[in-house]
């Protein structure tokens, strides 16, 4: 005797095999809502970029080459997690927001660099878990990828600041001085 097709359909739904479709209107709703998402990890992005460089300048100009060129570098893969961004949301027909999440802060003690580093490090993995689970629950599966590479990205960036401020309080703080009396090789190697 065949089954009828509601039949198929309630027995299949209990077991989470079939989904009512999403419609037109909440399809552009969950896109939306992605872009915003994405757009807020753009903000979150310039604003380490920004950071990054900021710490770059003063450490070289205090002569800590291996630091700086270690602030160079992640602010140079930040740039790189900018362009991914704005190329997801354009796909999704959204505009990029080039606007910083917030102002440079003046830092000019590495120690301290290296606290705000990890700090806006911990936040943007911790955001970016979040976001890619709510890009999940609407379907953008892309976007969910990319906040998921995101954050094991910050959370190498996370692992080598927190190195560097490992060693100074183990070493004392003429870690970074002895550290940039070898730093010729490792200055001309940052500036590849």
């Amino acid at each position: 005797m065949p089954t009828s097709k509601l039949h198929v359909r309630v027995r299949t739904a209990r077991r989470g095999a079939v989904r009512p479709r999403a419609t037109e209107q909440e399809r552009a709703m969950h896109r939306e809502r992605s872009i915003e998402l994405l757009n807020k990890a753009v903000a979150d992005e310039l604003a380490a970029v920004h950071q990054y460089m900021y710490f770059h300048f003063h450490l070289d100009d205090q002569g800590f080459a291996p630091l700086a060129g270690l602030f160079k570098r992640t602010a140079i893969q930040e740039m790189g997690h900018v362009e991914a961004l704005a190329e997801r949301i354009l796909f999704l027909k959204g505009d990029t927001n080039m606007v910083a999440a917030g102002n440079v802060e003046k830092i000019r003690d590495p120690v301290a660099m290296l606290a705000k580093a990890m700090h806006m490090e911990e936040g943007s993995a911790r955001d970016y878990n979040q976001w890619a689970l709510e890009c999940s629950a609407g379907a953008d599966a892309a976007s969910k990828q990319l906040f998921e590479k995101l954050i094991n990205d910050e959370e190498g960036h996370f692992d080598n600041f927190e190195k560097q401020l490992e060693n100074i309080k183990r070493f004392g703080p003429n870690y970074l001085a002895l550290e940039s009396f070898g730093g010729n090789g490792m200055k001309a190697e940052a500036a590849q």
